[in-house]
């Protein structure tokens, strides 16, 4: 069975509410879980986001399911996103 499917199974959704969060078609969606087309590292990064995971456990590159921590990188981004739409809504 499909990581993807799993996931979202286990979590009580429909295809249609991933879909929604994605912001693209049910069948769009529906092709990534049977694997007919490949998912865009963009739609990876959300997914593994909004399952609290990594693209490796959704790529069945591991078994752990835990995500990995975030990178300083990542840390300084968020940081800077977070400073500019402070300094837009004053």
């Amino acid at each position: 069975m499909n990581r993807l499917r799993e996931l979202r199974e286990d979590n009580d959704l429909f295809q249609k509410d991933i879909a929604k969060i994605l912001n693209m078609s049910q069948t769009g969606y529906s092709q990534y879980e049977t694997e007919t087309n490949d998912i865009p590292t963009d739609i990876l990064k959300k997914l593994a986001d909004y399952y609290h995971t990594s693209i490796d456990y959704l790529l069945y590159r591991t078994d752990k399911i835990n995500p990995y921590p975030k990178s300083i990188v990542e840390n300084i981004d968020e940081k800077k996103r977070q400073k500019n739409s402070f300094q837009l809504t004053k």
